[in-house]
């Protein structure tokens, strides 16, 4: 696994923390899931106080804040520097919301809040699209981790885009990438990590789940699939069947 400025996780997973039926609940789908990262909002953490922010603490794992809910590069900037004095990492997840309705990034907003914290010393993981020319700016600005999104965020939709995702692994080869948002089912995730992916980030479906520690467990077990399935080198497709059973030898009648 690659790692991500400087840090080796323990896991290909990166797992929110919000909507859980309960702080119990949360922590045991954390642990069920193994994930090697907790995204926390910083307005989540502000109203839900000390006990949550010990919580997650306990958890054991590197804490990603984020910037949801901006729609300004300034406005993801203040939280980004609030995060980092509440949570004290240097590590945010940056979002800018270009759409009310899709909450697909605004790339320019983005590119701009990007350059203003890699310069300030933040390690950045750019919630972004798979475009190349959007993700080449993002690294010049700095950014060592690109975070293009699966679907829009909480619909479960999956990987709408595999050329697109594809492609962007190969344009990147060195750089790591994690697929964010729009992950519905465990099969999805292990399609990200097939296809070379470095992580998947989700928190809905987990959390949204009837049994949110049994889908944890599932989503765990299948990055594991998906990031194993890609290290033994799959074959290739092929238009026509190919038999298993080889010819020779065979008799014929």
């Amino acid at each position: 696994m690659r790692d991500f400025y400087g840090t080796t996780l323990q896991g290909p997973l990166m797992l929110g923390t919000a909507q859980y039926p309960s702080p119990e609940i949360l922590a045991r789908a954390f642990r069920a899931s193994g994930a090697g990262v907790a995204t926390v909002s910083l307005r989540r953490e502000s109203g839900a106080g000390n006990d949550f922010w010990a919580l997650i603490r306990e958890l054991g794992v590197p804490v990603l804040p984020n910037t949801a809910g901006c729609y300004t590069a300034r406005e993801a900037i203040t939280t980004a520097h609030m995060a980092r004095e509440v949570f004290d990492t240097d590590w945010i997840k940056l979002e800018v919301i270009g759409h009310a309705d899709t909450l697909q990034p605004d790339p320019f907003g983005l590119l701009d809040a990007a350059r203003e914290l890699c310069a300030e010393g933040f390690k950045v993981f750019p919630y972004t699209t798979e475009d190349l020319v959007l993700g080449e700016k993002l690294v010049e600005a700095g950014c060592r981790v690109l975070m293009p999104w699966g679907a829009p965020i909480g619909s479960g939709l999956g990987l709408n885009n595999p050329f697109g995702l594809r492609t962007m692994r190969a344009h990147f080869p060195d750089i790591p990438l994690v697929v964010d948002a729009g992950i519905g089912l465990p099969s999805h995730a292990a399609a990200a990590l097939e296809l070379g992916y470095d992580a998947v980030l989700l928190n809905t479906a987990v959390a949204r789940a009837g049994d949110p520690v049994a889908m944890a467990e599932a989503f765990g077990l299948a990055v594991r699939a998906g990031a194993l399935a890609h290290a033994a080198d799959p074959m290739e497709p092929r238009d026509m069947a190919a038999p298993s059973t080889p010819l020779i030898g065979k008799a014929w009648l």
